[in-house]
């Protein structure tokens, strides 16, 4: 990622967080990237909203108390900050995954959450509930989902080595039925020509790429054939009970089974089945959820905690 692509989405996350207008001095002080002096920093930045802009992002230009006229402030409203997709294809919706995925990556950066320190140091709180929702862990390494869905429309059989539960690479002939994502994964679908029997592989476990057979005979998708009964079928799911300060984490609220009023909290069952997908929520939002159990998540998220703090040691 270019420096200025950085500059640009830490800037993006710094404005939709905070709780009012960033003065430009704030905005230089907290984001990495403005450097020189005073006119090359305000060169940079009217050239950053002019991208911004451009991309359709409507960053609001407002003062502290309108009684009095004070250094003008930016920040982009959460509510106008929307993505309307109409219809898309699959391969398009692949896409945007992947881009959430970075999206995501990139707000949980160390130079993003150094930002918001910076900015909660100099007495700007922040709310990061006000961020778009960022989806859970969308992983699947560099897979050419291209491929996978020329598979599926040609009924072509695919090749792949894969990386099996005893971590041995394995070839692997497939017809593929189907590819979707549950618990912050890609799944794939299929018939697995060697075993004889419809099997699940998760696109993370894939090593290098995938390969439509040349000779492959084409193959008919069973009319039962399921997806959501198939990836059902993926795992047992653990519940995490979270207590949530009412009106916050609104990520966690959406994935919960149950949720008990509890005076100034609510107390959210949240099942997962990804231990690292369920750490990255919880320390997300920071100090408006905190974890009852189980165990092995707090033993988890105490450990991610280190690795934070030795970061911005």
């Amino acid at each position: 990622m270019s420096r200025k692509i950085e500059r640009l989405i830490n800037l993006t996350i710094a404005l939709l967080a905070t709780a009012r207008y960033l003065t430009k001095s704030e905005i230089f002080r907290s984001i990495d990237g403005y450097e020189g002096n005073v006119e090359s920093k305000e060169r940079m930045f009217e050239r950053d909203k002019d991208d911004l802009r451009n991309l359709g992002i409507e960053i609001e230009v407002g003062g502290f108390d309108p009684l009095f006229e004070d250094e003008a402030g930016y920040r982009i409203r959460p509510e106008r900050y929307q993505l309307q997709l109409g219809e898309i294809s699959g391969v398009q919706l692949a896409l945007l995954s992947l881009a959430a995925e970075a999206w995501r990556g990139a707000a949980m950066d160390v130079l993003a959450q150094s930002a918001i320190l910076k900015l909660q140091s100099i007495g700007v709180q922040s709310d990061l509930d006000c961020l778009p929702a960022i989806s859970p862990r969308i992983s699947a390494g560099e897979i050419d989902f291209s491929i996978i869905f020329q598979s599926i429309a040609q009924r072509k059989t695919i090749t792949f080595d894969y990386i099996s539960d005893s971590m041995l690479v394995q070839k692997r002939t497939l017809n593929p039925y189907g590819v979707a994502t549950r618990s912050g994964h890609w799944y794939l679908i299929g018939f697995d020509m060697d075993r004889g029997e419809e099997r699940t592989f998760r696109l993370d476990r894939v090593r290098d790429e995938i390969k439509l057979c040349a000779k492959s005979i084409q193959y008919e998708i069973p009319a039962g054939f399921d997806i959501e009964k198939s990836l059902s079928q993926i795992g047992a799911q653990e519940l995490a009970v979270i207590d949530v300060r009412k009106g916050k984490a609104q990520i966690l609220r959406q994935l919960a089974r149950e949720i008990a009023d509890n005076n100034e909290w609510d107390r959210l069952s949240v099942p997962f089945t990804d231990v690292a997908t369920i750490v990255d929520l919880i320390l997300w939002h920071g100090d408006d959820v905190f974890l009852i159990e189980p165990e092995s998540i707090k033993l988890a998220i105490i450990e991610a905690l280190r690795v934070i703090v030795k970061l911005h040691a």
